[in-house]
């Protein structure tokens, strides 16, 4: 393919695009497929000669779009949001075609020094503390991870980095195997499943702390925990924080957690990966106060801010202890300006080396949209949520199973696990809907996540009418049993 077939071709892709997003709603939003089915389709080996594109072309829809669980349908509602926006993309593209690995800032300035600047505004966008900010006389600064689960694990081995060698300064005769072997990190038993693998990876113990009634944890439960854990002889290092679980959107009580790790000289690392990107908007901004207390803070612009995957923010309050836990410097990646103090090499505030022009999404979106189109985004999502929280409380067979704060609503009919696992069966089989389940204090319940950019308040009706009839399917056909 040359410059001018490429020309042709590129124009025919985006017809394409926009006519799968314009029509997408059109395909059944999840794939009646069987594992396995795509091999079958294709052959055994690749190519020994170069195919027509032409051909490349047919095969997406023969082979590829049956297999293609639609996540931008406005009847996709598992999960959490995953962000798609027209800006994006065409970023994106911008990315590719690039093609810079921005490690340091020799590798390419541009990459390095606007997704600085990016951070910075997202950070302002948030309000949050100064010291978060690189153009501040603070000591932190923002990076673009590739998702809240490497942001996560990336917090952790600073922390583990961090408290080393604090305790080896005052005692130099610990080894770091005998100290990190006393080491324990703690979370919320909400909390997403990567907050466990990152101790795992991390080679620490990882507990997990009990919720309230609201799914959150508190204060005094975690101060109680950690007295009888040093009192074992264990040494508390870092806490992670959740703005926003998975199963139910709840939130830690930071204000509380917060001042909890500081005067134990803890780690406190903030997980919002969802919820984080609704803090834009003046009326959600107070579910993050305590964040000052912070050490680390992420969430995921790629989920809700119309950024696409992958763009995952995360800010530090003191940039040196990242970089002290990761840096590596031979010689083939130094360059003459990495001692100036004026440049950032980012290599050394993530696991991998490599890195993509992440920051143009950001860059794109953000000024096509302005804050005020963001703000709305978001405001709307929440309104549809709390449209379908109405007609379920319309309802006296369902139930709502925890507070509707954002788009999200857990909700189950009244009865036992066994009868919701069927209703969601039915409604995933049927194709129409996509939703997927969570369990609260014990309880199978379903979880209705506002996710697509298109979805409206005739896509909330239509959906709940189908999982209304269905449920009415279900209880008639179970009143039928039992007069049997």
């Amino acid at each position: 393919m040359d410059i001018t077939e490429f020309r042709k071709r590129g124009k025919e892709m985006v017809d394409y695009v926009a006519d799968y997003l314009e029509t997408i709603e059109q395909r059944q939003v999840y794939p009646d497929v069987e594992p396995g089915y795509l091999r079958s389709l294709i052959p055994e080996e690749a190519p020994d000669e170069p195919e027509a594109y032409e051909d490349v072309i047919q095969d997406i829809e023969r082979v590829i779009m049956p297999g293609v669980t639609h996540w931008h349908s406005p009847f996709f509602f598992a999960y959490f949001p995953t962000a798609s926006s027209f800006p994006a993309m065409l970023a994106d593209m911008l990315c590719g075609a690039i093609g810079c690995i921005g490690f340091s800032w020799a590798a390419s300035p541009a990459c390095t020094e606007l997704e600085t600047v990016m951070l910075d505004w997202l950070g302002k966008m948030l309000r949050l503390p100064k010291d978060f900010l690189a153009g501040t006389e603070g000591q932190g600064g923002g990076v673009i991870q590739g998702t809240a689960s490497e942001a996560t694990l990336v917090a952790l081995l600073a922390a583990r980095s961090r408290i080393v060698k604090q305790i080896q300064a005052h005692d130099p005769q610990r080894s770091e195997v005998e100290i990190i072997s006393k080491l324990v990190a703690y979370s919320s038993d909400q909390a997403h499943s990567s907050v466990e693998r990152a101790g795992l990876i991390g080679g620490v113990r990882m507990k997990k702390m009990s919720t309230d009634g609201k799914f959150a944890v508190c204060g005094e439960t975690f101060r109680k925990t950690l007295e009888e854990d040093k009192a074992s002889g264990l040494i508390p290092f870092y806490f992670c924080a959740t703005l926003g679980t998975t199963p139910s959107c709840a939130f830690d009580r930071i204000t509380e957690l917060g001042p909890i790790c500081n005067a134990e000289g803890m780690w406190m690392h903030i997980d919002a990966a969802y919820a984080g990107s609704a803090f834009i908007c003046p009326e959600f901004r107070p579910l993050l106060d305590g964040v000052e207390f912070a050490d680390s803070f992420n969430f995921n612009p790629h989920k809700w801010l119309l950024v696409n995957f992958d763009c995952s923010t995360m800010w530090v309050k003191r940039r040196a202890d990242i970089i002290g836990a990761f840096k590596m410097d031979p010689l083939y990646l130094k360059h003459d300006h990495q001692e100036s103090g004026l440049v950032t090499d980012y290599r050394h505030w993530q696991i991998p080396l490599g890195r993509r022009f992440r920051s143009l999404k950001l860059w794109f979106v953000f000024r096509m949209y302005g804050l005020r189109g963001l703000q709305a985004y978001i405001r709307k999502h929440v309104g549809l949520a709390k449209e379908f929280e109405r007609l379920v409380r319309n309802d006296e067979r369902f139930e709502i199973c925890a507070d509707v704060v954002l788009g999200l609503v857990c909700f189950r009919l009244k009865g036992s696990n066994e009868l919701n696992e069927l209703l969601l069966r039915r409604i995933n089989g049927a194709r129409r809907v996509h939703l997927v389940p969570c369990q609260l204090a014990g309880a199978f319940v379903l979880r209705f996540a506002v996710c697509s950019r298109t979805t409206e308040s005739r896509h909330a009706q239509e959906a709940w009418r189908h999982i209304s009839e269905l449920a009415s399917e279900l209880l008639r056909g179970q009143k039928l049993q039992i007069k049997e």
